[in-house]
């Protein structure tokens, strides 16, 4: 019985010596914003009628993208599968390379906002009452780099995202963390 409680004291000191003794230190406050490296702060401006998309940072504008979008209509996104880009204010909320469309920013939509707008057309017969919102909408790359030309045509062939060319999705895709903010605009 008294090695069994030597043993278990030991094995008690030897625990508290490898977890540092956190339990005395619990005052202490863990800094992280000066461990850490800000990220910058983006915010994305996409304007349809002219095929841009707009970057600033914390200093102003930073870059002007080309795009395109959906249907040459040009229209808002009414309901799923009218391949409508939505307008409004979104954020990113997950980046992932897809099989197809290479570097893609997934967007928040439908957010409160898009589903206010969806509901208000459903009551006023504006949509089916079957209708559905739809989702999925996101930032990416066209299917491969002999598709860049549609960006250069303004040829719009989504389904409702913002497309554009490989090399700055890629560039997109690297600078802009989730969360960042983005306006798109008729």
């Amino acid at each position: 019985m008294k090695n069994l409680k030597l043993t278990l004291i030991t094995l008690a000191a030897a625990m508290a010596l490898l977890t540092g003794f956190s339990f005395m230190n619990r005052s202490k406050k863990f800094n992280l914003h000066k461990i850490t490296k800000a990220q910058p702060l983006y915010k994305v401006v996409i304007y349809k009628s002219k095929y841009e998309l707009q970057l600033f940072d914390e200093e102003g504008w930073y870059a002007t993208y080309p795009v395109v979008f959906g249907t040459s209509e040009m229209k808002d996104k009414m309901m799923e599968g009218d391949k409508q880009t939505p307008e409004g204010h979104f954020k990113i909320v997950a980046k992932k390379i897809h099989a197809e469309w290479g570097p893609f920013l997934l967007l928040d939509y439908p957010n409160q906002e898009s589903l206010e707008k969806f509901n208000a057309r459903k009551n006023s017969g504006e949509i089916p009452y079957t209708a559905k919102p739809g989702g999925g909408i996101g930032i990416h790359a066209t299917r491969n780099t002999k598709e860049d030309r549609f960006v250069d045509y303004y040829y719009n062939w989504t389904l409702g995202c913002i497309s554009t060319k490989r090399e700055y999705a890629k560039e997109l895709y690297n600078l802009l963390p989730i969360g960042t903010e983005v306006t798109i605009y008729h």
